[in-house]
This record gives structure tokens, sequence and C-alpha cells, in this order.
């Protein structure tokens, strides 16, 4: 932050940094392994110094979670935060070879990423070229080759099966819900100053159009209450959607 971009105060270079556990790690066989799986990822991400975690519950492969699977996902946390005592350390693994090692890689790959992205002219030309895109299929096709090949074992999927795996209890979301939150928006409406609502979004569509600092005039939306969609629709009209390219790889 100092170097590239010249920030001066030092609450600017600091690193701080939220991380969840991989959703794309979670399988749909056997889930109750998920459970562990999570936990090591979380476990991590402490060692790593992450200052704010997310675990994602077992089912999440398969549905929304139920709440036992998200008390379980929270236990998971609590388990580490007051049992493990690993943050009671500024850096336990400081220091360790492996993981010195492991983190200089990351660090020069992402380096890398840096590097070749500004060599395309940024993120936003990136994104134009298809580059993120095609380096996630890639990754992804690569991922799931390793499994068919059973060169990347994932316990329960590709190995150590079950022939008759008990089907899960998933949640059901109750349809009366969809009425009730419909309700909710339309009482919202009906109650807040719906001409300071429209003055502040089209204060919001001109000072888009400028090319201006959006963030006070989205404040001030949220707290006139102006709606995610409303928000949303507004910028849309101003700078279009992005619509997705499709990235063909070679194999």
């Amino acid at each position: 932050m100092r170097d590239r971009f010249q920030a001066t105060a030092p609450r600017a270079q600091m690193l701080r940094f939220h991380a969840q556990t991989a959703g794309s790690t979670l399988t749909a066989q056997q889930p109750d392994n998920n459970i562990v799986r999570v936990a090591l990822q979380a476990m991590a991400a402490v060692l790593g110094g992450a200052q704010s975690l997310h675990t994602n519950s077992r089912d999440e492969a398969l549905a929304l979670p139920t709440e036992e699977s998200v008390r379980i996902a929270l236990r998971t946390q609590q388990i580490i935060a007051h049992e493990t005592r690993v943050a009671n350390s500024v850096d336990p693994v400081g220091g360790a070879y492996a993981i010195e090692a492991l983190t200089k890689a990351i660090e020069d790959r992402a380096q890398a990423y840096l590097d070749q992205i500004d060599a395309m002219g940024g993120a936003v030309r990136a994104i134009e070229l298809g580059f993120p895109q095609r380096e996630i299929q890639q990754s992804a096709y690569q991922y799931q080759q390793e499994i068919e090949a059973r060169s990347r074992i994932v316990v329960g999927m590709n190995a150590y099966t079950l022939e008759d795996e008990p089907v899960p209890s998933l949640l059901r979301i109750d349809p009366d819900l969809e009425q009730q939150q419909v309700a909710r928006l339309q009482a919202l409406r009906a109650q807040r100053n719906n001409a300071q609502v429209q003055t502040v979004l089209h204060r919001l569509e001109d000072a888009a159009r400028d090319n201006e600092n959006l963030m006070p005039l989205l404040i001030e939306a949220v707290e006139c209450y102006a709606t995610l969609g409303e928000i949303a629709d507004t910028l849309r009209a101003v700078f279009g959607e992005h619509q997705e390219q499709i990235v063909l790889t070679g194999t």
C-alpha cells in the first residue's frame, strides 16, 4: 500500500482480511465429512492471521444449511477460539519452514498475477478480455481432471465411498416466507419518505453520469430506506449490465 499506492496513514497500510472456508471443497457425498474440512480450513485461517472468519456449513453443497448445520459451523469457530488457544499467540507457526516456503510461493504467484493484469491495462480490461474467467475455468477443469484420475483423493467422493449412503435431512423453505417478505417490503415503501428516496436516487444517477464519488450518496440512499434493487437499477441505467463472456479453453 505504501510503495504502490503511496498510502501514508499507518491504518491504510495495515493488512486486515476476512477469510471464508472453501465452498468449492464441500462435497454432496458424505456431507458430515465437510465438518472436518471446515474445521481444518478455519484453523488454517486463524493460524494465517485472519481477523474475521466465516465457516461454511456441512450441507451447503446440497442446499441452504439447516439450523443444526449452522450451529455446528458456529461451534467450530468457538472451539478454535476458546479450546485450542491458538489465537493467544501473534504468530504461532512463525518460522516453520513449510509455512514460510508456502507463504513465499503464494506471494510470488500472486505478484505474477498482478504483473500480468497490469500489463493488460488493469482489472477492468482483464475482465473485458475474459482473463479471470478463463483462469477460473481452467483451474476448475484441472481440479476435476485430478479427481477423475484419482491423482487427487477426495474422501467420500472418489475414495472411501459408501454403497448405500443415507439421504441427509435438508432445509425446506416455508413458501409462506416469500409472501411475508413481500408484505414487509410493501410496508417499508408505504412508510418511508418516497419523495426523499426519489430525490436521492436522481442525485445518485447524476453523480454516476458525472463520474463523481458515489459512496456518500449510496450511504444516504440506504439511510432513507432505498432498496438495494432501486439503487442497483439506478446505477444499471447509467453503466449498463455486465454480460459474461463465454471463454473456451484448450485442453
